[in-house]
């Protein structure tokens, strides 16, 4: 929560994006992000996953079910509404007929751990997979908290100056 200052300050020159996940530190988003910035600075992006980023997951349930390998109405129709979106992830990779998925994103038992040894890789690679991975548009569908994080990006993004190269390969700004 410190860092959120220094963040913020560098969003006075150039936009910044920061993403954090609501947790149990609040019941919704706006006080919660209220409490880390209280003078967001124009260049600004601070969004909160509701609660969890593994509820934008979660709404993409087609391709989800795909790389877990278990049936897609088992994932939740409203994935903001879940208490708590990564444990959620994980017990549906428990039921998954993949041995290799059940191995790679569960907890070991008596590891201690929330997660299996391979959890984040596969999740990096299931939100970079252009073809049979996440798909942002459709996820955005189910989640809220999802469509308003790509409406502020996109608001953002309208501000930044536009960067062309001319024919020697020099920048100019449009």
């Amino acid at each position: 929560m410190r860092s959120i200052t220094g963040y913020n300050n560098a969003a006075r020159f150039a936009p910044w994006i920061v993403l954090v996940d609501l947790d149990h530190d609040c019941d919704c988003a706006p006080p919660f992000a209220r409490k880390w910035l209280v003078n967001p600075s124009d260049g600004m992006c601070f969004r909160v996953a509701v609660r969890a980023i593994e509820a934008w997951l979660l709404a993409d349930r087609e391709r989800l079910a795909q790389l877990l390998g278990v049936r897609m109405t088992w994932l939740p129709t409203d994935p903001d509404s879940l208490d708590d979106p990564k444990r959620e992830l994980i017990n549906l990779a428990r039921r998954s007929r993949r041995r290799v998925v059940r191995e790679d994103l569960v907890p070991r038992l008596g590891s201690g751990r929330s997660v299996g040894p391979l959890y984040t890789t596969c999740m990096i690679e299931f939100v970079r997979d252009e073809i049979a991975g996440w798909r942002l548009d459709q996820a955005a569908l189910a989640s809220r908290s999802l469509a308003r994080c790509i409406s502020r990006l996109r608001e953002l993004a309208g501000q930044l100056p536009v960067i062309a190269m001319d024919p020697t390969g020099h920048a100019r700004s449009r």
